[in-house]
């Protein structure tokens, strides 16, 4: 069996009480300790837990060989550059940074000192797109709904991305091309930021890329649909479940597979549409994304979702945040006249 790996948690807030549960339950990780500001949120998590709690970053970077970080995304930067330069492996939450320049800096600080960043893009691990993994993915058209209902936590950002980052990252891994160009909007209801986006992304190569997000939703929804020639996939991230829907041709499949499917007359040929449920196979998610890390430190292989993964995915949500200003300001200037 290979070696723990002795790891250190920063930040004890909503996700990092799971991340902490996780890491107990790896047999990848010996957890080092943990560090968190607020004594009380470390005594609630002592009230059900045992470890040992650090008095500052610092020391409990000392004493491990990966960091986990799941602090608020402004002090992500801090703490991931220093922890690099101490020759710590990292995961770190979404979004990787507070802004695209600092993500490139750890990029390059990591790709120096030869250390892994893992970012925390929890879908990818989702059991809905894991199902798909044997899948060809060549979408020409996706529409994304990522719907929650008003939660305070995490209003300090705007809803591209405390929501909809999770979708960019998954369409970036599925459009094998370059954004060309953003189209959004946006608007703020409950809070000082956009609370409800939508975002249209042409790629290069033809594709378009359709996603709303909202957290001022009066149900949860999260949904991704893929158009693609012959076929339509669909994933509920929500409810864990895949569906695949392709066209196939009559001579390709044998009399009894035509039996268990329907026939579609079309005026020259006559095709037989497939549905498909893939198997789900019920995961931890938190804990899958955590043990590939571990995964990657083992076999010097890339982590699963990259720092170049991270910050491919907040460059978009930052062209999408800038039109969203810039649709705004236009919108706030026709409506005083200017």
């Amino acid at each position: 069996m290979e070696n723990k790996i002795k790891i250190g948690l920063l930040g004890l807030g909503h996700l990092g009480r799971i991340h902490l549960k996780c890491i107990l339950l790896s047999d990848k990780y010996e957890l080092v300790g943990v560090f968190d500001p607020d004594v009380e949120a470390v005594q609630e998590a002592h009230n059900n837990h045992e470890f040992k709690a650090y008095e500052s970053a610092d020391a409990l970077m000392e004493d491990c060989e990966i960091v986990d970080i799941v602090v608020p995304t402004t002090a992500h930067f801090e703490l991931a550059k220093k922890a690099l330069q101490k020759g710590l492996h990292i995961f770190i939450e979404k979004p990787v940074t507070n802004t695209s320049e600092e993500a490139l800096e750890l990029k390059k600080l990591a790709e120096e000192k030869n250390l892994k960043i893992q970012v925390g893009h929890v879908e990818r691990f989702n059991p809905a797109f894991l199902a798909l993994n044997e899948l060809d993915f060549e979408p020409a058209f996706i529409e994304g709904h990522r719907l929650a209902f008003f939660n305070p936590r995490g209003t300090d950002v705007s809803v591209v991305y405390d929501l909809m980052i999770h979708d960019l990252d998954i369409v970036l891994s599925l459009v094998n091309s370059k954004v060309m160009d953003v189209h959004a909007n946006g608007v703020s209801i409950v809070s000082k930021q956009p609370d409800i986006c939508n975002a249209r992304i042409h790629f290069e190569n033809g594709a378009v890329a359709n996603l709303t997000a909202s957290r001022i939703s009066m149900k949860n929804m999260r949904k991704l649909r893929l158009f693609q020639p012959n076929a339509y996939i669909s994933m509920d991230f929500l409810e864990k479940n895949s569906e695949i829907i392709q066209l196939k041709e009559a001579d390709a499949l044998s009399e009894q597979e035509k039996e268990r499917m329907m026939k579609l007359d079309l005026p020259d040929n006559e095709k037989y549409i497939s549905v498909q449920s893939p198997e789900i196979k019920g995961v931890n998610a938190i804990l899958m994304e955590l043990d590939s890390l571990a995964d990657a430190i083992h076999q010097n292989s890339d982590p699963l979702v990259s720092i170049t993964d991270g910050l491919h995915a907040l460059q978009l949500a930052e062209q999408i945040s800038e039109k969203i200003d810039e649709n705004n300001s236009a919108f706030s200037n026709s409506l005083s006249g200017e």
